[in-house]
């Protein structure tokens, strides 16, 4: 009997460790194609996707020439390639050595972009930043094709001319008929109005008034890794869904990152949790994901469809079974999970951690938009 009870805890204590496992007596479905984590290494930091003429296309954090193969170099702003969102193929990058943006403080890297189509412009929102800068900014280019070339129309902002400390991570999202930006990190989420084409601020005058503070503490609260960064939003059944990472991001298999999630019926807000309370604090939000014995530090998401109406969050983590030393780089690699919803309508991952057996492949069909 007590080597029983004793076995027991032991496996009850690995269940726990090692996060949710499908049950072993489930036989796998031979005609559904299974994938498993990570879908691309070794690094996709930070992502944004997009759909088009049936292939998808993920955007990420400049490289620092991290990748295996070095013989590409430092990639400034790399683009994935995939027609099914499981197999990515390299597909070049945004910007070249003798074309990336210098507007930014000396020797700042190309941080955190985000992808959207307005009319038939492609455009690519940049942050502009090193680590530490007091005075980090977004930028735009554009091009017709999500492969390029880009047109860059350099800065929209940078943190002092719109009041925002650490003014970085840009998601843009048309919704009402007009065109909203969402950024921070750490020092207060905020958003704004674009104009109609997405190459500008609505009223570039009077912007660092017009801002309004949606996440976190205020900018001048001061930084704070309870709070936010990475925001993303989605509309569903009539609710605007803002995603946020919060924690450590980038310290290998120590990091702390996780994201969370809040909602609004309308975009500007005031968003609010699975509680009712408003995201303006620390700590808040329905839970979506965090780490685990497999994956630490998932987080900064991007979401999508797939064509049966599923949605899918893809992510970067570090891989917990990794050499060591890449894993303490910044070695963030691709993830991608379905996201369940749960009866109060806000969206997690199974088990709330990034998964770690097969999974079904995302519904795409005949590769079409």
């Amino acid at each position: 009997m007590k080597k029983l009870l004793s076995t027991t805890l032991i496996l009850i204590s690995l269940v726990l460790l090692y996060g949710c496992v499908e049950d072993p007596t489930d036989p796998p479905n031979p005609d559904v194609l299974m994938y498993q984590n990570p879908v691309w290494e070794p690094i996709l930091a930070d992502p944004a996707i997009i759909r088009h003429d049936g292939k998808f296309y993920a955007y990420g954090t400049q490289d620092y020439g991290q990748w295996s193969d070095s013989e590409f170099g430092t990639r400034y702003t790399p683009i994935l390639v995939s027609e099914d969102l499981v197999n990515w193929t390299y597909g070049g990058s945004v910007f070249q050595m003798n074309t990336r943006p210098t507007w930014g403080s000396l020797n700042a890297g190309l941080w955190a972009p985000d992808i959207v189509k307005i009319g038939e412009k492609f455009l690519l929102y940049y942050s502009l930043s090193v680590w530490g800068d007091p005075n980090p900014g977004i930028g735009v280019a554009s091009s017709n094709h999500p492969l390029g070339p880009w047109t860059d129309h350099g800065e929209l902002f940078r943190s002092e001319s719109i009041g925002v400390n650490n003014s970085i991570d840009p998601a843009v999202f048309e919704a009402e008929g007009n065109v909203y930006m969402i950024w921070g990190s750490f020092r207060g989420i905020y958003g704004i109005e674009l104009s109609s084409d997405g190459l500008s601020l609505k009223n570039p005058l009077t912007a660092k008034d017009d801002k309004i503070h949606l996440a976190g503490y205020e900018t001048s609260s001061g930084f704070n890794l309870s709070t936010y960064e990475g925001a993303y939003i989605i509309f569903k059944d009539n609710y605007y869904y803002m995603f946020l990472s919060l924690g450590s991001c980038c310290d290998g298999h120590n990091s702390s990152y996780q994201v969370r999630v809040a909602r609004s019926s309308s975009p500007m807000g005031p968003y609010v949790d699975h509680n009712n309370q408003s995201i303006k604090g620390a700590n808040r939000g329905r839970q979506v994901l965090f780490g685990n014995a497999y994956f630490s530090g998932p987080g900064h998401n991007a979401v999508i469809q797939d064509d049966d109406g599923n949605y899918f969050i893809i992510y970067h983590g570090f891989d917990r079974r990794e050499d060591p030393f890449y894993g303490n780089s910044p070695r963030r690699s691709l993830l991608l999970d379905k996201l369940l919803w749960d009866e109060d309508g806000f969206p997690y991952v199974k088990g709330m951690m990034p998964s770690n057996t097969p999974q079904p492949y995302p519904v795409i069909r005949n590769n079409e938009e």
